[in-house]
């Protein structure tokens, strides 16, 4: 069953009661500055619209496709250098509080550390991200990491993945989020996290098949989504056998073991006694006995790939357009990325030029993932966020935890997937718990009490007035995009909960 987005505000009311009207809202601001907005970021913060007016769409556009052009502001990057651990590479994070020799068990008390280490390290990973969320300027950076990493999922709950997935995303999604794919493609090949997520690490190839032909030792789990889920797509062209081939070609990539001595801080790790040194056959290439090497040729094929190259325009263009994009734009999309090696950022400038795009059917038409929507009703407050603790929340309770998709596939960004009544009347009980100043998301918890207290919505000790978000501001912030009809039913009810009504109404389930 879905909620029909007439009932909405309806629902809203219901849960908040209703009276009196209030004054009319400014002028409705362009369409397409609103669109240009909602689509490149996670929405506006005050300012913003007004920002894009006078910058120019285009400006803008160009702007955002070079995020390093743009300076992150000063307390930004003072919050994120306080998170101890934000920055530490995977072999940092395994070592880290690591006392006893290989092959000895924990003590309880070992055991209890590492845990708590773990916790710090998923903890900090998380308010990582949202304070970059929904603070950092350059938003289509933001919005790339969010696509990318869903790209290439790895799940924080699959043993070691919970210390190496911040680390995933900093060293191999945020640095080629709108570079080249193959270097993309590389990065999160290598990487200890993806390694272990989809099993490689434990490919080995012992030259010896058994009598059914099989080897012993391959596992094929990361050759298969490797070219289902991050190259060519499930209508890709490939076969069984090239699912064998590419696993053998990559038996022997894993990563560092915490007892081995070395200089590489990064993780990865080719042993060549687990590698089937044999020549291969893959996708049509026959691919000599080459060790490690055998592995980025594949990469290579697949990244260049026009089979890649319409899977990963499908994708972009289902993001950034509508839930079934135009088949004229995937294909133009996919000749943009055939004719640029994959550049990532001439695909969206390709995307953000073309017709369907600006199609005004495709305006407000995305319905906005649990991601998307507490991001951009916190941007929408302009608060400045100290305290992660009641986003998070919020996307545990809607099914889409940071890290936390169990499946290859990453989380889904269409309607069928989220829209449905509970997850509406969640929206709307947050919705209201911003917009009364509820939320804490500037006080910063001091001790255990606190922090648990925080992160429900309940008032902490010591806490400054609730302070509500001012309903004239906020329709100011969002280009006063409201529908006549959504209006309407905010005029017939009490000022107090106006802000509410806009956070919960159907034009900002939508981007």
């Amino acid at each position: 069953m879905t909620v029909k987005p007439k009932y909405w505000v309806l629902l809203l009311l219901i849960l908040l009661g209703s009276i009196p009207p209030s004054n009319a809202a400014s002028t409705p601001v362009d369409p397409k500055v609103l669109h240009i907005i909602n689509r490149l970021s996670f929405g506006p913060r005050p300012g913003d619209v007004q920002r894009v007016e006078s910058l120019g769409v285009e400006r803008y556009i160009q702007e955002q496709l070079s995020p390093e052009s743009i300076p992150e502001p000063q307390s930004l990057t003072s919050q994120l250098k306080q998170l101890n651990t934000l920055y530490l590479n995977p072999v940092e994070l395994s070592e880290h509080g690591t006392t006893n020799l290989p092959g000895q068990k924990p003590t309880p008390l070992e055991r209890k550390a590492a845990n708590k280490w773990a916790k710090q390290v998923l903890d900090e990973a998380v308010q990582g991200r949202l304070l970059e969320a929904t603070s950092s300027p350059r938003q289509l950076q933001e919005v790339m990491v969010d696509f990318w990493y869903n790209h290439f999922n790895v799940d924080a709950a699959k043993g070691r993945d919970r210390l190496w997935v911040g680390a995933y995303e900093q060293e191999a999604i945020r640095p080629y989020a709108l570079g080249r794919f193959r270097d993309l493609l590389g990065a999160t090949a290598h990487h200890p996290a993806m390694q272990y997520y989809l099993d490689n690490f434990q490919n080995r190839a012992d030259n010896h098949p058994d009598a059914q032909g099989n080897i012993r030792g391959l596992n094929e789990n990361y050759a298969r989504e490797l070219m289902e889920l991050h190259t060519l797509g499930v209508d890709g062209g490939y076969t069984q056998q090239d699912v064998i081939a590419l696993a053998r070609i990559l038996s022997g990539w894993g990563f560092i073991r915490p007892d081995q001595q070395t200089d590489n801080t990064f993780g990865f790790d080719f042993n060549p006694k687990r590698h089937d040194f044999s020549d291969k056959v893959f996708l049509g290439h026959t691919i000599k006995s080459g060790g490690e090497a055998e592995g980025e040729e594949a990469l290579d094929i697949l990244a260049r790939s026009p089979a890649t190259a319409r899977h990963i325009s499908y994708q972009i263009a289902q993001y950034f357009v509508s839930d079934l994009p135009p088949t004229t734009l995937v294909n133009n999309l996919t000749h943009r990325y055939l004719a640029t090696d994959g550049n990532i950022r001439e695909v969206l400038n390709t995307l953000f030029h073309s017709r369907e795009f600006w199609d005004a059917k495709n305006f407000n038409a995305k319905f906005k993932t649990p991601y998307q929507y507490a991001i951009s009703a916190v941007r929408a407050t302009g608060v400045e966020v100290e305290n992660t603790r009641p986003i998070s929340n919020l996307l545990q309770q809607l099914g889409m935890p940071l890290y936390g998709c169990q499946t290859p596939d990453g989380y889904k960004n269409t309607a069928d997937v989220w829209l449905n009544p509970d997850a509406m009347n969640r929206r709307l009980s947050f919705a209201a718990a911003i917009a009364n100043g509820n939320l804490p998301l500037s006080t910063i918890p001091t001790n255990i009490e606190q922090r648990e207290q925080i992160g429900t919505g309940q008032r902490p000790l010591h806490k400054s007035p609730s302070i509500p978000v001012d309903a004239w501001q906020l329709t100011n912030t969002l280009g006063n995009s409201l529908s006549m009809k959504t209006q309407n039913a905010i005029a017939s009810s009490s000022p107090q909960i106006h802000s509410a009504l806009i956070l919960g109404s159907p034009e900002f389930m939508h981007r």
